[in-house]
């Protein structure tokens, strides 16, 4: 029996290729829910699909291809049932200061991390709204609530990610639509490890766990990066209905590294 009480719901889940969004794919299929896994990159999804079975049905998307989140969301509905819950993970990270930062780079993140989240969220709630449940979980950052060097694309994204959830949870809150957010801190994925000197991970595990001064960033008070399948946990307990009375929250799980700031 599911221990969330997610048994037989079907949800779809973004950037569910590898990372944050795989963890999250394979704990609601541990809970017993059908997903259709998407990714930009389909064949890493396949993969996925090929190693968790039948309850997992691969996608490939492009969020920021508003007609083609709709096509897949349609597609979900008529094919598999009404759908009851979508968590978007999908998003890009190019560090860069200001300065140095491109157009390009600056509306890929919006494109990606922002607006790719309108595409579904809206898709999604609209058909949940009208059936009166539904759960929309969003991934964001820490980075969204605290100034970051070198992250300023990443992180205003992140935050105008966060607000439009909210705002949609309002909105969609009085037709049984729970609109959530999890910002999560440093978590080793291969965002993470991008960010990283190659052949230095011990070094540069132990800067982000004890923190930076020269670049005004705070260590982690738990001591550890966390594990994809941390965020996926949150994730999970958000979207099912051990959470039904929380709505158009923001749920940081960084071992304390912003000091809730």
């Amino acid at each position: 029996m599911s221990a969330a009480g997610l048994q037989g719901r079907r949800a779809l889940v973004t950037g569910a290729g590898r990372g944050i969004g795989a963890a999250v794919v394979r704990a609601l299929v541990e809970e017993g829910v059908r997903v259709v896994a998407t990714d930009l990159d389909g064949a890493h999804v396949e993969e996925l699909a090929g190693e968790l079975g039948e309850r997992v049905t691969a996608r490939r998307l492009d969020v920021t291809d508003a007609a083609a989140v709709q096509a897949v969301v349609d597609e979900t509905e008529t094919e598999l049932g009404p759908l009851d819950i979508a968590v978007n993970v999908a998003g890009i990270l190019r560090d860069a200061p200001v300065a140095e930062l491109t157009d390009a780079d600056w509306a890929a993140h919006f494109a990606v991390n922002t607006t790719g989240v309108f595409h579904v969220s809206r898709a999604v709630s609209r058909p949940m709204a009208e059936r009166g449940r539904g759960s929309i979980v969003t991934v964001a950052s820490n980075a969204g609530g605290i100034p970051r060097a070198n992250f300023a694309a990443y992180a205003a994204s992140k935050a105008a990610a966060v607000m439009f959830t909210k705002c949609l949870g309002l909105e969609v809150a009085g037709r049984g639509v729970r609109c959530n957010t999890v910002s999560p801190g440093s978590t080793m994925t291969d965002m993470q490890r991008a960010l990283w000197t190659a052949g230095e991970e011990e070094a540069s595990v132990r800067r982000v766990v004890e923190g930076d001064l020269a670049s005004y960033r705070t260590g982690i008070p738990l001591g550890r990066i966390a594990d994809p399948s941390d965020i996926a946990d949150a994730v999970v307990f958000l979207a099912s209905d051990r959470a039904r009375h929380i709505t158009m929250h923001d749920l940081y799980v960084d071992g304390g590294a912003t000091l809730r700031a």
